[in-house]
């Protein structure tokens, strides 16, 4: 256990930001299934709405740190993908 006021001080803090950081995590894990849902529906207006939020909260999540930015960038990929395959089937 901390002994120093200081290091009491961190571990409430990093509590707090664990906290936060596993919100964050949260809701990027729905953008990308809200992109995923949205394709395999064959809304091509619905799936670029989601696609474009999903790319910004996983570039915000990135460049905070929460996730590393290859994570970032596989995410961005796959989801591009299944939303080009799904404007493919729609056409």
């Amino acid at each position: 256990m901390a002994n120093t006021k200081s290091s009491k001080k961190d571990l409430r803090r990093t509590a707090k930001k664990r906290a936060s950081n596993l919100s964050t995590r949260s809701a990027l894990k729905t953008y990308v299934k809200k992109v995923r849902t949205t394709s395999a529906a064959g809304d091509p207006t619905a799936v670029k709405s989601a696609l474009v939020a999903a790319v910004s909260a996983l570039d915000k999540a990135a460049q905070r740190g929460i996730i590393h930015k290859n994570q970032a960038a596989r995410r961005k990929s796959r989801i591009a993908k299944a939303a080009n395959k799904a404007a493919k089937a729609a056409a």
